[in-house]
């Protein structure tokens, strides 16, 4: 990852890939930048200092061509590739993920998951096996996984992520209704919809 783009720029392009390729399902061809900040609720200015890390996307007067935005913001984020991915954690969430079909039409495909409940092991969602947590580095080492889904209790979370680190994973996506910490080499990412919840009662 080039370090000179900033964090927060490299979180905004997924949203931005997003809305363009509704609007291509729409029938959408060409976009400006204030027509896609009014979708998104942003400026401008904000979509054209974004793109303007990676690139010209876009002729002043003529707007982005929807479709070559796509291929350059797909290149860019590495989702033009099919990235496999481990779970570790096959309860509620788990499943519901395992049962997620938007993750491989957008070319994340969960290869191997993992469970601490020996009746889950064994087990098979489509073409994925839950596999026990002794496994986990001898599957994630022997399939080259380099993302993970964490979505154990908050007891084991941080013992989870640890393992997956040691195992070689680069990227964890944190479930986990609590914080964890990773080395400076992999990326995290975490998801709490109690705490964005939480955000918006304070205004309600």
């Amino acid at each position: 990852m080039d370090t000179r783009v900033p964090n927060i720029v490299v979180g905004r392009l997924p949203i931005y890939l997003r809305s363009l390729e509704h609007l291509a399902e729409q029938g959408h061809g060409i976009i400006s930048s204030h027509q896609l900040a009014a979708l998104l609720g942003t400026s401008a200015a904000q979509i054209r200092k974004d793109l303007s890390h990676f690139g010209e996307f876009g002729k002043q007067g003529t707007g982005y061509h929807i479709p070559y935005l796509i291929v350059q913001l797909k290149r860019i984020l590495k989702a033009d590739q099919e990235w496999e991915v481990a779970l570790v954690g096959v309860g509620d969430i788990g499943h519901a993920l395992l049962r997620n079909r938007d993750l491989p039409r957008r070319g994340f495909r969960i290869v191997a998951a993992f469970d601490s409940d020996r009746d889950k092991v064994g087990t098979r969602f489509g073409q994925v096996t839950v596999h026990e947590l002794e496994q986990l580095a001898q599957v994630i080492q022997g399939q080259g996984i380099q993302l993970a889904i964490v979505a154990v209790p908050p007891a084991a979370a941080q013992t989870v992520t640890d393992a997956l680190v040691a195992a070689g994973i680069r990227g964890v996506l944190n479930y986990s209704p609590i914080a964890v910490s990773v080395p400076d080499h992999v990326r995290l990412q975490q998801i709490d919809p109690v705490t964005h919840l939480q955000h918006m009662t304070y205004y309600g």
